[in-house]
């Protein structure tokens, strides 16, 4: 035990440094938080009933969550398998699946439609050696799934598995239930069969890598890096060699053949415990092992289960809720979890880490790079989730940015699986990096991230570098028009045409580009972007009160169906997508005939059931009512949305959490808050569910949340006050927040008038007279 505590204390040092990078203390928190998270949530799919009527490809349906067991932001995630699979949407568990085929060490962006990759696969395997037909029954029953630790009992192999992991590593144990021999198989999860995989079996080790493939532009090509993978077995097997499906050899090292790996067999007797220990790096074997060195220096498992739930439980302190009922405890602090798995860490613990889109390795002089950036969804509430609780990660973030556009000369879009992909509309980064600066998150080099995010507003890369993924798609018409007219179909994109979600979005963009341009005087930008902010006014139709494809003559396209998807929107309806002006809703109501205007169209949607929460655009709808005379209607709806679109168990979520963003959406809106705008910093505000939140800020402070009720169903807003003063407004700003304090919500059961007049409401580019 001398040797083993030192040991331990100094891997718990390493990892809360690397998890939380803030200015927060270890300290002993009253409340065992990691017991509330679900790590199953949004592994089975959806039954609301927006889902069961908005979602129409069965994976829609799904949150396409995994059980991860890993650390905030990791490197690598470990699962059970029930899918030996990195094709795209499929996860690599189904809680439905009654199979367990191996234990992975997973890329799967949490809670996305789209691929693992780089991943390697570890099967037990008791009794005779077997390399094909190994997967084993298993049940939820004897399970334990926990953001720090995963088991179960595999009775036919009369085998427990546990899985605990580091920022980088992973470590399993092996216990079999009766006297007899334990193979492991290792196995790199290439569909196409690449990879290569060695045993060195004097030494008890294993490495190998898997090669990454782009998705989405470039789709199938060689992304200019594997996943690499370095093991360690805690005792020499005894028996060891390759394998290709059936096929077993003596050889050490096998390569570029499909369903192949290698064995390693360890004769063990009953109880007695068998440990593995993984290092994983992007960059080399070498790296993975010395990401190993640095991580794990010991077989003690248990130290590592207790390390890992510590930094989970410091993590998830970071708000803290009182009161209310224990399910909606499970529902926030698993919504959390979720909301903290991405963007993933991407450098070793050397600094090491592969060049954005191909080219050699690179080495951060400090801080680390991060990569799988799923930006359509997660600029909206995960990433200004972050922004309040962990903004110095925020600014590594901003400068992982900066470096994948210097190295790939274009600053992605959607930067996933370390490359361009261009995947989805939009171009998100700039609003992330804008909201970023506009809060006062500036540790980076801040010139150098405008001239990225201006030469996407304003500049067309050469042709072989925007069919490769890079610039905005269909800028040229978006340019020339002030819209995307219907005869551009932009070819050149996985989501071809959506002409009046890309020209919705790119008017976001451009305004919080102009807020920088603002900010750094760059005057002549700023003026041509302002006139930019307002292109979303050329695609909405007043003649029918919503946004609509348009060709570029002028005429409207016809057939209008307002509530079935068009080949102009993305992923929804033209009444869905009407509501996506975050930074001009006094302007969206306008164009509506006023405040009542917007008010009534809102009313619409939700009577009509329009309003799909399964999907992002529509996030912000529900908090669109404090632009107008009923803020009391947000309260409502938001309240039953979080009841009827989240719950606990498998099912909890109502459609893709797509990297945490639907998480992050349910952690804003049950503590009262929610960012319909990013970039202005202004928080909507709404009735908490709880009775008491605390909000850990950086510098030690805090901003308390306190609700006062008569009765436990309150749940319209009387009056706020702010630090003991009265505050009429109907949202707080980002500055407010991190100032910390007192928000005191006064509860009734009845509907008030709170936060309805015109000078409460939000802000926007539209000045009502």
């Amino acid at each position: 035990m001398k040797i083993i505590r030192p040991l331990y204390l100094l891997l718990l040092q390493k990892l809360l440094l690397y998890t939380l990078a803030t200015s927060l203390t270890l300290s002993v928190y009253s409340q065992d938080l990691v017991q509330y998270v679900q790590p199953f949530s949004g592994t089975a799919p959806s039954t609301t009933t927006a889902a069961l009527k908005h979602s129409e490809a069965g994976s829609e349906k799904n949150a396409n969550t995994i059980p991860a067991v890993g650390l905030p932001f990791g490197m690598t995630q470990w699962t059970p398998q029930t899918r030996a699979t990195e094709t795209k949407c499929i996860p690599p568990f189904f809680y439905k699946d009654s199979l367990i085929n191996g234990f992975r060490g997973t890329h799967w962006i949490s809670g996305s439609c789209m691929q693992d990759y780089g991943s390697v696969t570890i099967m037990p395997v008791t009794g005779a050696l077997r390399t094909t037909a190994y997967a084993t029954p298993f049940s939820h029953e004897n399970e334990t799934s926990l953001p720090n630790y995963y088991s179960v009992q595999l009775p036919a192999a009369h085998c427990r598995t546990e899985i605990t992991a580091t920022a980088r590593c992973g470590m399993m144990r092996f216990t079999p239930d009766q006297a007899d021999s334990l193979y492991l198989l290792v196995i790199p999860n290439s569909d196409r069969g690449e990879g290569g995989i060695h045993i060195d079996a004097a030494k008890g080790e294993v490495w190998g890598y898997n090669p990454v493939h782009r998705i989405y532009q470039g789709w199938g090509n060689k992304a200019g890096f594997n996943g690499y993978f370095f093991i360690q077995f805690q005792k020499v097997p005894v028996r060891a060699g390759t394998f290709h499906e059936a096929e077993v050899f003596t050889i050490d090292s096998i390569s570029n053949q499909k369903n192949s790996g290698v064995f390693a067999g360890i004769k063990l007797n009953k109880g007695e415990k068998l440990c593995i220990r993984i290092g994983t790096s992007f960059s080399s074997v070498a790296e993975a092992k010395k990401n190993l060195q640095a991580e794990i220096t010991n077989w003690n498992f248990d130290g590592v289960v207790a390390a890992g739930r510590q930094v989970w439980q410091q993590a998830l302190s970071q708000i803290q809720v009182q009161g209310g009922e224990e399910k909606d405890k499970r529902i926030f602090y698993t919504a959390l979890y979720h909301a903290m798995q991405h963007p993933r860490l991407f450098s070793d613990a050397s600094g090491s880490y592969p060049a954005f889109a191909g080219g050699s390795l690179k080495k951060m002089a400090n801080g680390h790079y991060y990569d799988d950036f799923s930006m359509w969804d997660i600029y909206r509430a995960q990433l200004p989730l972050l922004q309040i609780l962990q903004p110095t990660r925020v600014n590594q973030f901003v400068s992982s940015m900066i470096l994948k556009g210097q190295q790939g000369g274009w600053l992605p879009i959607f930067p996933c699986w370390n490359s361009y992909t261009a995947a989805m509309v939009g171009d998100h980064v700039t609003a992330f990096i804008a909201s970023s600066w506009a809060k006062g998150i500036r540790n980076y080099n801040a010139e150098a991230a405008y001239h990225l995010m201006r030469q996407n507003a304003f500049a067309m890369p050469k042709s072989e570098d925007y069919i490769n993924g890079k610039g905005r798609r269909a800028l040229i018409s978006y340019l020339q028009y002030g819209y995307i007219p219907m005869e551009d179909s932009v070819p050149e994109a996985f989501h071809k045409k959506e002409q009046v979600s890309r020209t919705l979005e790119y008017a976001y963009d451009d305004y919080a580009l102009s807020v920088v341009a603002k900010g750094l005087n760059k005057t002549g930008d700023y003026k041509l972007l302002q006139k930019r902010v307002f292109n979303y006014r050329n695609v909405f139709d007043t003649t029918v009160g919503l946004v609509r494809g348009r060709y570029s003559d002028g005429r409207w396209y016809e057939p209008f169906n307002p509530d079935k998807r068009e080949p102009y929107i993305t992923e929804g309806t033209p009444r869905q997508y009407t509501f996506y002006v975050p930074h001009d809703v006094p302007g969206l109501a306008s164009l509506m005939g006023g405040a009542r205007g917007l008010e009534h169209a809102l009313d619409t949607l939700f009577a009509k059931n329009e309003y799909w929460h399964g999907n992002e655009p529509g996030h912000q709808i529900p908090f669109m009512y404090n632009y107008t005379e009923a803020p009391w209607k947000t309260q409502q709806v938001v309240r039953n949305i979080l009841k009827e679109e989240y719950s606990d168990g498998p099912g909890g979520l109502s459609g893709n959490d797509d990297a945490g963003q639907m998480s992050a959406w349910y952690v804003f809106a049950a503590i009262g808050l929610y960012p319909v705008d990013p970039v202005s910093g202004e928080h909507i505000l709404c009735s908490p569910i709880f009775d008491n939140i605390t909000l850990q800020l950086p510098g030690n402070k805090k901003l308390q949340i306190v609700c006062h009720k008569n009765a436990a169903g309150d749940g319209f807003i009387q009056q706020i006050k702010l630090n003991g003063k009265s505050y009429t407004k109907n949202f707080i700003t980002y500055a407010d927040i991190m100032k910390g304090g007192v928000l005191d919500v006064y509860l009734q059961e009845k509907v008030t008038a709170w936060g309805a007049a015109a000078a409460a409401r939000p802000s926007g580019l539209t000045l009502i007279k």
